[in-house]
């Protein structure tokens, strides 16, 4: 396994971050194809055979049920000092006022609830997940350098976002001395490359690690155009992401697999990997062969000819995953 800084931090991670939306009782929440606890765990411990060290979630995946089972499952196959645990805050935990949100009092009893899930005294890193438009962005970050100078959290992060909102934030934790964001996840694959025209220079220029979500379009790009999965039937928000125009990206990857002889997967994660911004993409999996083909992208250079080919066909989106 290859291991990377995060952005200008000193903290290594490895090439690839397993993404742990999958994993979550199904009857926790909204996710009917997510992994249970016994289901999961074998997953998780296959990950850290294979050296893997960053594990990503969330407190709203499957209402907490996925800090849990991350959490219960690298206590047991993994030393804490060695893995490097991110979760977010900002999803509706429960009703009524302040049930979600970026206001201080919901990020210090968030915090408090996700390590209790997690089993573990911090987390190495903690993102807000999305903008809270409700919320100044003084109390925000406020309130998450107290919970890095508190101890409960080793850095931030920061989600899907309009650039001059994430260069907004940078310059008011510059301003006030306060904890600084040290990655962006955010929406980047072959289907949807809007982040290139903002987001990723100002990370690039800023030091920002960069961590993608959905690399692989949500599965879109590893199977036929209208082939669908037991996720993509019951994903409306992912029903939204990509237009029919994405079409002939979908198939250009099958040709270049065909053409290499291997998976899908490998290909279109091939591609993101090979961009010098990308620290790390997040990866999902619910089959032991979905983290092969994630351990085996690692080891794939395309050339400049199948990039261009990949490339090519791309035309402007709209903003979506915001």
């Amino acid at each position: 396994m290859e291991y990377v800084k995060l952005g200008n931090t000193g903290l290594d991670v490895s090439r690839v971050c397993v993404g742990c939306m999958s994993f979550g009782e199904p009857e926790r929440g909204n996710q009917a194809w997510s992994l249970g606890a016994d289901r999961a765990r074998p997953l998780i411990r296959r990950a850290v055979e294979a050296g893997i060290n960053f594990f990503d979630t969330a407190n709203v995946y499957s209402a907490g049920s996925s800090e849990e089972i991350t959490g219960a499952a690298l206590r047991e196959y993994a030393r804490r000092d060695e893995v490097v645990i991110a979760t977010k805050v900002n999803g509706q935990m429960h009703e009524g006022p302040n049930g979600q949100g970026l206001s201080r009092k919901a990020i210090l009893a968030e915090i408090d609830n996700s390590l209790r899930r997690l089993g573990t005294d911090y987390v190495d890193l903690y993102q807000i997940h999305r903008w809270d438009p409700t919320v100044p962005i003084e109390e925000t970050l406020e309130a998450l350098h107290d919970v890095v100078r508190a101890g409960k959290a080793r850095y931030i992060g920061a989600s899907s976002m309009y650039a001059w909102q994430f260069a907004k934030a940078l310059y008011t934790a510059r301003m006030h001395g306060w904890t600084r964001f040290v990655s962006m996840q955010n929406h980047y694959n072959l289907l949807n490359r809007e982040e290139e025209r903002e987001m990723l220079p100002l990370c690039a220029d800023q030091g920002i690690g960069v961590i993608p979500w959905s690399p692989l379009a949500r599965g879109r790009l590893t199977r036929d155009w209208d082939a669908t999965t037991a996720r993509s039937e019951t994903d409306a928000f992912g029903r939204r992401l990509y237009p029919q125009d994405d079409r002939l990206i979908v198939d250009t990857v099958a040709k270049i697999a065909e053409e290499r002889g291997v998976a899908r997967a490998r290909v279109a994660l091939a591609w993101v990997l090979s961009k010098p911004v990308v620290t790390a993409p997040i990866v999902g999996f619910t089959k032991p062969e979905h983290l092969d083909d994630t351990l085996a992208a690692l080891d794939l250079r395309l050339t400049p000819e199948e990039i261009d080919r990949l490339e090519s066909p791309y035309t402007p989106h709209p903003v979506a995953g915001f």
